[in-house]
């Protein structure tokens, strides 16, 4: 695809995605989220191509203008959007798919010195929420939902919705996630706070004992009625 169609196809993924989007000339000129990920390209290009230095310069440059900081060995997928687009943060090893959006604030890092591949890799399709973080060589599935300011360093199925520190499955193919199980090989863990879900379960165990003893008062004051008119 050529670099034009590229700007065409991410101006209208802009206008699908933001409600508060204007015309095509606008955002071509007001979304330094655009603009950090169309630098991302000829920088791209010069490190593959060897020219490291020079790609680590002119990156550092549209990190300046933009408050977007993507590192040149980065590989991002089309129609990728970072609304609002200040403080965010893409790693080196990282790989985003396909119709993936990024909020400000969001980091894709690593979790220290570790060599090769060592920052996560996004499906298609993913959404990271302001201030989230995504840290280590970790999967994110297509069609994940990351809530805002969750810190997510482990794996996340498909289809899946996740919040909280240390961030944790909620929701997946549209159902509550009550509980999961730990999944060693591919360092998964989603598991939902469990003191919270005693918590809600034990709120529903008092709504039903107060709905039975309202029925049994009620069951006991019919039979006062009967038996006082028995007396009679």
């Amino acid at each position: 695809m050529s670099f034009i169609a590229t700007i065409r196809e991410d101006i209208q993924r802009v206008q699908e995605q933001d409600p508060a989007a204007q015309s095509g000339p606008v955002i071509f000129l007001t979304y330094p989220g655009l603009h950090a990920k169309w630098m991302h390209t000829p920088e791209h290009w010069l490190w593959k191509h060897g020219l490291r230095g020079v790609a680590r310069v002119l990156s550092q440059i549209t990190r300046f203008f933009t408050g977007v900081e993507i590192h040149p060995a980065a590989q991002l997928g089309r129609r990728f959007f970072i609304d609002h687009a200040m403080g965010v943060v893409i790693g080196e090893t990282t790989i985003v798919g396909d119709d993936c959006v990024l909020y400000q604030g969001v980091t894709l890092g690593g979790t220290g010195n570790e060599s090769g591949k060592r920052h996560p890799t996004l499906g298609n399709n993913v959404t990271v929420g302001a201030g989230a973080k995504v840290l280590g060589n970790i999967t994110i599935g297509d069609n994940v939902r990351i809530g805002g300011n969750s810190v997510v360093v482990k794996d996340v199925p498909s289809d899946s919705t996740v919040v909280g520190i240390p961030g944790r499955v909620v929701k997946r193919n549209g159902c509550r996630v009550m509980e999961e199980t730990f999944n060693a090989k591919q360092h998964r863990e989603s598991m939902p706070d469990p003191v919270q879900e005693v918590a809600m379960m034990n709120r529903e165990g008092i709504a039903d004992n107060q709905r039975r003893i309202e029925e049994l008062e009620r069951q006991i004051e019919a039979l006062n009625t009967l038996v006082q008119k028995l007396v009679k």
